[in-house]
């Protein structure tokens, strides 16, 4: 991997072609132009019972030119940097423009929207590490868990992987901007058996910081206890009980609230929530709020892929919906003005009332709890739910048995106006920071 000061040099070379070919573009009639380039280096490895299954080291990064004539857009992409690889590729945009409908909703975000002097968010913190320092730790995890009980019997191995790289963006509103970062993450899944019974699970830890990951001590626990707590499993009767999504598992149902509320399903028509801005959507406890320049937050970012500003946000107030999540295509198809989504959101936090996970089992009582998800049964149009779950039967607040086979289904709509419950046991090891979630009622199909 490169050293900081290399990345760093690439990156202003990448913002002076970026420049080159916001000028040339113009040059060549273009109205309007915008480009970026994300680029990503590093290494991944892969170890099974010890033994080395994948090395992999990436260097890549295309970059990628739109351009804007009379109401008409053109792209086009090159991972060749030099002066004619850059023209050719404005050209082609150029090009293709001429043939595309016009569209008077595209074009560059509005230029008071964004942001010329992106904040410094903590996000770069590169770790030289090598292929052997990095297959020793992905060893040494694996290892430590097959080796803490006699019935983890097998592994689907462990993984390290170690990145780093910059995003840089520019238009022809004047707009230059750039950032540098880094992703560092070890996760082990592993697979127990108990008599003719076979069960698989996983942990994993993810950082921008490699000093802020789990220890292999850690994860290794954690994927053997997961894999362990499986065994045994059971199936249960149909029946309509409380169901609680583990925080692992509850980002999920905000991932449908985030596709429900995106610009491109609203103008579209393909979404259960076309109305329900300012309208509660949750029990009046639930607050979602968005952060978006948390230092080395995994979603941080002082602008969106439009290079527009991004800001805090209270996304649902009181369980009122506050804002929809729009692109600046997305705004104008609504009549709107975009609030720098552009890529996805940025660092939601979830509001807590239910207490730690224990309090949560207690108040669940005797129900379902949820730590795992299958298939893809979620109808945005209509908020329609139904997927396949395992788990663990819980009653009177304490974990009975494992559960399998078993389909949990509702509507979106219903199961956010019954959320009763947000537990503080925040999982911090994505975009969305939530603790567990318990719904009032849910159907359950078993046996």
């Amino acid at each position: 991997m490169s050293d900081a000061k290399n990345l760093t040099e690439q990156m202003q070379q990448v913002k002076q072609r970026l420049a080159d070919v916001l000028a040339t573009a113009k040059s060549l009639g273009a109205d309007a132009v915008e480009a970026s380039m994300s680029k990503q280096q590093g290494l991944s490895v892969a170890t099974r019972f010890g033994e080395v299954e994948t090395v992999e080291f990436t260097n890549d990064g295309a970059l990628g030119i739109t351009v804007y004539q009379q109401g008409r857009k053109g792209s086009a992409s090159t991972a060749d940097l030099s002066e004619a690889a850059l023209k050719q590729a404005v050209q082609a945009a150029i090009d293709i423009a001429k043939y595309t409908s016009v569209d008077p909703c595209s074009g560059l975000a509005d230029a008071e929207l964004l942001e010329y002097q992106p904040k410094d968010l903590d996000l770069y913190h590169p770790q030289p590490i090598s292929s052997e320092q990095a297959i020793e730790i992905a060893r040494e995890t694996e290892m430590l868990a097959l080796q803490s009980d006699s019935r983890l019997t097998n592994s689907d191995g462990a993984n390290f992987a170690s990145y780093e790289g910059f995003k840089v963006y520019g238009n022809s509103h004047g707009q230059l901007v750039a950032y540098p970062s880094s992703r560092h993450s070890l996760s082990c899944m592993l697979i127990a058996t108990d008599g003719e019974e076979m069960q698989r699970d996983y942990a994993y830890t993810v950082s921008r910081d490699f000093q802020q990951l789990w220890s292999p001590e850690r994860v290794a626990q954690m994927a053997a206890n997961e894999t362990l707590n499986r065994l045994g499993t059971r199936k249960i009767a149909t029946q309509k009980v409380p169901v609680m999504f583990r925080a692992d598992i509850a980002n999920g149902l905000f991932g449908h609230l985030i596709a429900a509320i995106s610009g491109g399903n609203l103008y579209r028509k393909s979404s259960f929530l076309l109305d329900a801005l300012g309208q509660q959507i949750f029990p009046s406890h639930v607050n979602i709020v968005e952060r978006p320049h948390i230092l080395k937050g995994l979603a941080s970012s002082s602008f969106d892929a439009e290079g527009v500003k991004t800001s805090d946000m209270d996304i649902i107030d009181n369980g009122e919906l506050q804002h929809f999540l729009l692109t600046s295509y997305s705004a104008r198809k609504l009549n709107r003005q975009t609030n720098g989504h552009a890529g996805g959101i940025h660092n939601w936090q979830v509001s807590a009332n239910g207490g730690d996970f224990d309090a949560m089992l207690k108040q669940l009582g005797t129900g379902l709890l949820v730590t795992e998800l299958m298939g893809q049964g979620v109808n945005i149009v209509n908020g329609d739910y139904s997927r396949g779950a395992a788990g663990f039967w819980v009653e009177n607040g304490e974990i009975a048995y494992p559960v399998a086979e078993v389909t949990i289904a509702g509507n979106l709509k219903d199961m956010f106006a019954n959320l009763v419950l947000t537990g503080s046991d925040f999982d911090e090891r994505g975009s969305i920071r939530t603790g567990s979630v318990l719904i009032e009622q849910m159907q359950v199909s078993g046996q």
